[in-house]
């Protein structure tokens, strides 16, 4: 498990990733286990997935569950 802190600076990272994104710059980056990885708006679904797996990991966030519809 990673620490909290870490998992914390992560997220700050992700998050200051999608504001640069969402306010029109071209590609974004984030550094994690020794990697680089860069985001552009064509690929920011899977930027805002990461985010949601750090905010798990954090417990800010539930794992979302499918819902079932029925007619």
């Amino acid at each position: 498990m990673t620490d909290t802190a870490v998992l914390q600076t992560r997220l700050t990272e992700v998050e200051a990733a999608l504001h640069s994104l969402q306010t029109g710059k071209a590609i974004a980056t984030v550094k994690y286990d020794g990697r680089e990885v860069s985001y552009s708006q064509s690929n920011i679904n899977d930027l805002r997935i990461y985010k949601r797996e750090l905010e798990e990991q954090l417990g800010l966030k539930t794992k979302r569950r499918s819902m079932r519809v029925t007619f």
